[in-house]
């Protein structure tokens, strides 16, 4: 069995899709997602002439993805708020890597679908799509606008059910389900090196609220699994 400290086994296969400037199918556990990066010659409307350029992401999850099937959202003709949420938590986590006055007038949009979904999708797509940047932007000449490392990972604290108990990493979705206590940890380190920093922190009471302590030991456990996400990054890119 798994540690509770442990990631679960981790694959980050670039260069998957051949039409995008960077591609990368990131699989943790039974959590599998495609994240592609292309980069334009354009910037939104409000963001002419001001020199910089921008990063914008999409996320989505295939309609097998989970054990029932759920509808494309172009078929409902609306995204669903959660969807809205992740793409906005995606890009703003990666809008930290980049500097975008080096980047210039382009746009670099990043493309996250879950193919398979057993918890944790969001920060599996951040820890994937900032492999697809780094190789978007290899790609056009542009590496020097790529000053942090991002990785994403979640935490939980569960307490019931026949599995692990008590502070977990990298929570399967059954281990998600049962948590009293679940939160999503993005962290960022300076391409030059350095300690890592908070980019977001989400904790949520689910079935209890949690003490300062619990919250301290949850935080610690995920920046830890982003050490580790992060050297798979560089492996990965090496």
């Amino acid at each position: 069995m798994r540690r509770t400290e442990e990631l679960r086994p981790l694959i980050l296969e670039k260069g998957v899709q051949i039409h995008a400037s960077g591609s990368c199918l990131v699989k943790l556990g039974r959590t599998h997602v495609l994240c592609a990066a292309n980069l334009e010659d354009k910037v939104p409307g409000w963001m002419k002439g001001r020199g910089l350029g921008w990063l914008t992401a999409e996320y989505g999850m295939l309609p097998a993805a989970t054990n029932t099937r759920s509808d494309r959202e172009a078929a409902r003709g609306k995204q669903q708020g959660r969807t809205v949420e992740i793409q906005r938590l995606i890009g703003r986590s990666l809008r930290q890597a980049v500097d975008l006055a080096a980047l210039g007038e382009r746009t670099l949009t990043v493309d996250c679908d879950v193919l398979n979904a057993d918890g944790g999708t969001r920060c599996a797509a951040i820890t994937g799509a900032w492999v697809a940047v780094a190789l978007a932007l290899r790609a056009q000449g542009l590496s020097s606008a790529l000053v942090r490392q991002v990785a994403a990972v979640s935490a939980g604290i569960v307490e019931s059910g026949e599995g692990r108990r008590g502070l977990i990493l990298d929570l399967e979705y059954e281990e998600d389900h049962l948590a009293a206590v679940d939160c999503n940890l993005v962290a960022a380190r300076p391409s030059a090196g350095g300690d890592l920093e908070l980019v977001e922190l989400q904790g949520t009471g689910e079935g209890r609220s949690f003490s300062r302590t619990e919250a301290t030991g949850l935080m610690d456990l995920g920046l830890a699994g982003c050490v580790a996400l992060m050297e798979a990054q560089r492996a990965a890119l090496a």
